[in-house]
């Protein structure tokens, strides 16, 4: 079993910036992607953002962002460590919802975070 901590969710205006962050802790299996995904009102969970772990970071194409989030979020691994980030500039009001972290590990179990809430005001 692995516990996804996560934090920095919360209310910005439009155009403005938030950090999410999630650590996996106890993990006793490998972990090979960490990510985010959220969850607006009515609408079906989805990919923002993953990023795999150890050298495969540096292959082309391995960090994947969805289409409405490219060249305004951006994830990262802190080094050596099961936490996970996600930067989050030029927000818009389509960005709000619900964010999950989400691991991924090489027994083929998924996790999920508690999630938290980004709320855009414009």
């Amino acid at each position: 079993q692995v516990q996804l901590v996560e934090s920095g969710g919360g209310l910005v205006q439009a155009g403005g910036s938030l950090r999410l962050s999630c650590a996996a802790l106890r993990s006793i299996d490998i972990i090979t992607h960490m990510g985010w995904y959220r969850q607006a009102p009515g609408k079906e969970r989805e990919l923002v953002a993953q990023i795999p772990s150890g050298s495969n970071i540096h292959r082309p194409g391995n960090i994947v962002y969805a289409d409405s989030v490219k060249g305004r979020f951006t994830i990262s691994r802190a080094g050596g460590r099961d936490t996970v980030y996600l930067q989050m500039d030029n927000l818009k009001s389509e960005d709000a919802g619900v964010y999950y972290c989400n691991v991924k590990t090489r027994r083929g179990a998924n996790y999920w975070g508690q999630g938290t809430q980004v709320a855009v005001s414009s």
